[in-house]
């Protein structure tokens, strides 16, 4: 008889192949035990495991080392799909990928300000509809979705707690979407989601310590310390879009006075601009009537076509968001601070000015260098972080 002990380190023992496979790409089951210290008969019996249940798969012989040629093994990437869904306040982005957050399909569509919660909620299931629709035969089929919101979660109960610049409160997202799909469903901040791709698959993986900032229409931090996402005591930590900057200014959608993100965010930004036009500047590239069809995008290329009031909304913002990241740095520590959402699209000025304020104004970068990185996986970095809610729990509890 298998004690519960012993189900529980065959389990363990199972996800640490499972994942050392994913890891190298490709290995043969000789490495496979050297890497993990467990001895080959235990690894060989895994291994076989991993392959009945689909995960894994033979490629071929390798290069002998002197004797017979290993038989390489990989991760069946087609072992299933897994749906991730990036929602902001202006758009929804749905991926589907395979389970090694391979982008098989993808589809974005424009929210207005202000749509009702149940108008966007059915948007949604739509747009899962149409991912699932398009999946590819696989072993497993849809293996569960994914969800990244712009406020603050119950992650363990899937509850939006709180998305100010939605206007939602308490909506039981994960319940509303697993009473439709009966698929495992996660829920979680969007930048947390987005630091969570960056430790997979972005240039966070080799950080130990790193802060994702995902500066959009608000701001949000997901934070990973010691290789681990920092959640806080109730899973509520990284809202550092809501730091104060000044108690006097005006009201953020938040309830609070002067934030962060009323300053150095999109929606920042285009206040900015608003405000020049408002008082009279005149810009023969912007107009204030024409501002609500524009998006950050648009900005950039504005100025990049000579409008000072676009560069100069640029310069603000970017110096803005570089204080903030400096409070972040001097607070966290971090071996790294990866910026991510639409003001990434910025590029090289608003990183220039990044490192330039670091240098300059951060105490403890005068002790240790931070590095300071544009995510590489562009807009899709928090859909692909949604994705990985649901295969960083296949690849802890493999054939669950």
């Amino acid at each position: 008889m298998i004690t519960g002990d012993q189900l529980l380190i065959k389990q363990i023992n199972k996800s640490i192949v499972l994942n050392t496979i994913r890891k190298k790409g490709i290995i043969s089951r000789a490495d496979l035990a050297n890497i993990t210290g467990l001895n080959k008969s235990t690894v060989s019996s895994l291994v076989d495991e991993l392959i009945k249940d689909g995960f894994v798969e033979e490629e071929g012989p390798g290069e002998s080392k002197g004797g017979r040629k290993p038989i390489m093994l990989m991760i069946n990437s087609l072992a299933g799909c897994v749906v991730g869904i990036d929602l902001d306040v202006n758009y929804i982005l749905v991926i589907l990928t395979d389970i090694l957050a391979n982008i098989l399909w993808q589809k974005r569509i424009n929210l207005k300000i202000g749509e009702e919660k149940e108008d966007i909620i059915g948007k949604i299931i739509d747009l899962i509809d149409e991912a699932i629709s398009n999946s590819p035969k696989t072993v497993k089929g849809v293996l569960g979705i994914g969800i990244g919101v712009p406020g603050i979660t119950d992650y363990k109960r899937g509850i939006v707690l709180k998305a100010p610049n939605l206007k939602w409160e308490n909506v039981e997202l994960k319940k509303i979407i697993e009473e439709k799909f009966h698929l495992n469903v996660y829920i979680d901040n969007e930048a947390n989601t987005g630091a969570i791709a960056e430790k997979w698959f972005g240039v966070g993986k080799n950080a130990r310590n790193f802060v994702y900032v995902s500066a959009g229409i608000g701001i949000g931090t997901g934070i990973i310390i010691n290789n681990e996402l920092y959640r806080g005591s109730f899973g509520l930590a990284g809202e550092m879009g809501h730091m104060t900057i000044d108690i006097n200014d005006h009201l953020c959608s938040c309830g609070n006075r002067g934030c962060w993100e009323n300053y150095a965010s999109e929606k920042s930004l285009f206040s900015y601009i608003k405000e020049k036009l408002e008082s009279g500047e005149k810009d023969e590239y912007l107009k204030i009537d024409d501002l609500d069809k524009l998006d950050i995008n648009d900005i950039i290329d504005i100025a990049e076509k000579g409008s000072s009031l676009a560069k100069r909304s640029i310069e603000e913002i970017s110096r803005n968001l570089s204080i903030g990241i400096v409070n972040i740095v001097n607070t966290f520590n971090p071996d790294l601070v990866i910026v991510g959402n639409t003001l990434s699209g910025i590029g090289d000025y608003l990183l220039k000015m990044i490192r330039e304020y670091i240098d300059s104004k951060c105490l403890v970068s005068r002790y240790n260098d931070v590095a300071v990185e544009i995510s590489k996986l562009g807009m899709l970095d928090r859909a692909i972080g949604a994705v990985t809610l649901v295969i960083s729990e296949l690849f802890s509890y493999p054939g669950l």
